[in-house]
C-alpha cells in the first residue's frame, strides 16, 4: 500500500484540532484507505482501539443505518466523557440528514471527527451553513506521479514511467490491477465512470436524458486544457443533432460534473485588470485514463494538453487557487495564488527545442510588472534560468 503522505501530513497537523476534517474527492481516489492509514497511525501511537469508531456506510453491515438520530444514539452509547474519541464516518452523505448527525457529534468536546464524501454536495448542503468556520476540507485525487513511481519500484526509467502515467490511469486500484492484468483496467474505469455518472449525477438530480450527459462528457474529455464555454459546447453538439441541447442544460451539467469531482474547472483571470473573467474557462480531468473509455484516445497523442492536465493537479496538491491567466493578448497556462498572498506563473509545453516555440511560450511572461516566480515546464532535459524564468524538466519538478 502506498502511504499518501501529502494527505496524511495534513491529518497529522489537524489531529485534535477543534475542526471537522472533511475528506472529499472522486470515488475510488483513496479516501477510505487514507482514513484507515490514519486510524492505524493512531493505534500505533497508543490510542486504544475502543476509542476509535470507524463506520463505512457503503459496507453491507452498515446499510441499516438510515436514520441520523438512531445512528447518533448508537455511537454516543459507546462514548464516555472521561476519554477522547476519534470518529470516522466514511461516505457519510449516504445518511439522510447527515449534517444533523455531524453537527450533533461535533458538539461533544471529547470527539475528534473525520468524514469522507464523494461529491461536493457534502459541502454545498446545509452542512456548510451549519458548520461555517468549523470544518476544513481536504480534497484528495488519484496518485501523483511521485506516488505512482512508488507503486512501480521495479521500473527504474522515470521517462518511460511518465509516458505510462499520463496515458493510463492513476486511480490507486487501477494501478494495482494494471500490474497483473492491463485488460481489466478499462473495465474497472468503466465501473467508476458508470457509478459517478449514474449514481452521483443522474439519480441524484433525476436526469431524464442521460444520453445528452454522455455527449457533453465526451466533448469535455476530448477538450481537456482547451478554452470552453457553454455556448461553444452547444454549438458543437447541436451541429448534427435532431434534438438540441440548451445553454442552461449545459451549465447545469457542467456544475454536476465538477460537483462529482470528475472534472475540475480553472477560471480565467485577467492579470492586468485583476479580475476574474466570466467567459471561457478550462476543464481538467481527474484521471486521464478515463479518456480511454469515452474518446478515441490514442497512446502518445494530444501530449501538450495531457501534460497541462498533469501539471494542473500537481499544483492543486501543492496548495493555492489556480487560474488560467490572460496577460494583455497573451495567455499564461496557470496563475497560482498561494495562501500567503504570493503568486506563481507557469507555462507548460511538451518541448521548446525550436526557437519559435520557445519565444512563443516565454512571450506570455512579457510585461508582468511583479517579481513573482515564473516557470516554464517542459519534457526537455535541460534545467536552466533565462531572464528570470526558470525552465524545469516536468518530471524533475513532479518528483521534487
Amino acid at each position: 500500500m502506498i502511504l499518501r503522505e501529502t494527505y496524511l501530513n495534513k491529518l497529522r497537523q489537524l489531529k485534535n484540532k477543534n475542526l471537522i476534517k472533511v475528506i472529499t474527492g472522486i470515488r475510488r481516489s483513496g479516501k477510505s484507505t487514507l482514513l484507515e492509514a490514519f486510524k492505524n497511525e493512531l493505534l500505533t501511537s497508543g490510542v486504544s482501539k475502543k476509542n476509535i469508531i470507524f463506520i463505512n456506510f457503503e459496507e453491507r453491515e452498515n446499510l441499516h443505518f438510515t436514520n441520523w438520530a438512531t445512528l447518533y444514539d448508537e455511537i454516543i452509547k459507546t462514548v464516555n466523557t472521561d476519554n477522547s474519541y476519534y470518529i470516522f464516518l466514511d461516505e457519510v452523505q449516504l445518511i439522510t440528514n447527515f449534517e444533523k448527525l455531524v453537527n450533533s457529534l461535533f458538539a461533544k468536546k471529547n470527539i475528534d471527527l473525520y468524514m469522507t464524501g464523494s461529491n461536493a454536495y457534502l459541502l454545498s448542503s446545509e452542512l456548510a451553513t451549519l458548520l461555517t468556520g468549523r470544518y476544513i476540507a481536504i480534497n484528495i485525487q488519484p496518485y501523483s506521479f511521485k506516488e505512482y513511481v512508488l507503486a512501480y519500484k521495479e521500473e527504474k526509467n522515470n521517462d518511460r514511467l511518465f509516458r505510462k502515467y499520463f496515458n493510463e490511469s492513476c486511480f490507486p486500484e487501477a494501478v494495482t490491477i494494471s500490474q497483473n492484468s492491463h485488460e481489466l483496467v478499462n473495465d474497472y474505469l468503466q465501473s467508476i465512470y458508470d457509478t459517478v455518472i449514474i449514481k452521483d449525477i443522474a439519480q441524484r438530480y433525476n436526469l431524464r436524458n442521460i444520453n445528452n450527459l454522455h455527449r457533453i462528457i465526451s466533448f469535455l474529455f476530448d477538450s481537456v486544457g482547451s478554452y470552453i464555454s457553454p455556448s461553444n459546447i452547444a454549438i458543437e453538439l447541436n451541429k448534427n443533432s435532431k434534438k438540441s441541447i440548451s445553454h442552461n442544460t449545459i451549465i447545469k451539467y457542467l456544475n454536476y460534473l465538477t460537483q462529482s469531482y470528475i472534472l475540475y474547472a480553472a477560471p480565467r483571470y485577467d492579470i492586468k485588470g485583476k479580475e476574474l473573467l466570466t467567459t471561457n474557462q478550462k476543464y481538467y480531468l481527474v484521471d486521464l485514463g478515463l479518456r480511454n473509455i469515452t474518446t478515441s484516445n490514442k497512446y502518445d497523442t494530444d501530449l501538450g494538453h495531457k501534460l497541462e492536465n498533469v501539471v494542473y493537479f500537481e499544483l492543486l496538491r501543492r496548495g493555492g487557487k489556480i487560474y488560467v491567466g490572460k496577460n494583455n493578448d497573451k495567455e499564461i497556462d496557470f496563475v497560482v495564488q498561494k495562501p500567503n498572498n504570493e503568486r506563481e506563473y507557469y507555462q507548460v509545453a511538451y518541448t521548446v527545442n525550436d526557437e519559435k516555440t520557445f519565444n512563443r511560450e516565454i512571450s506570455a511572461f512579457n510585461n508582468l510588472k511583479d517579481n513573482y516566480p515564473k516557470y516554464l515546464l517542459t519534457l526537455d532535459f535541460d534545467n536552466t534560468s533565462i531572464n528570470g524564468i526558470q525552465k524545469i524538466n516536468v518530471i524533475d519538478w513532479l518528483l521534487q
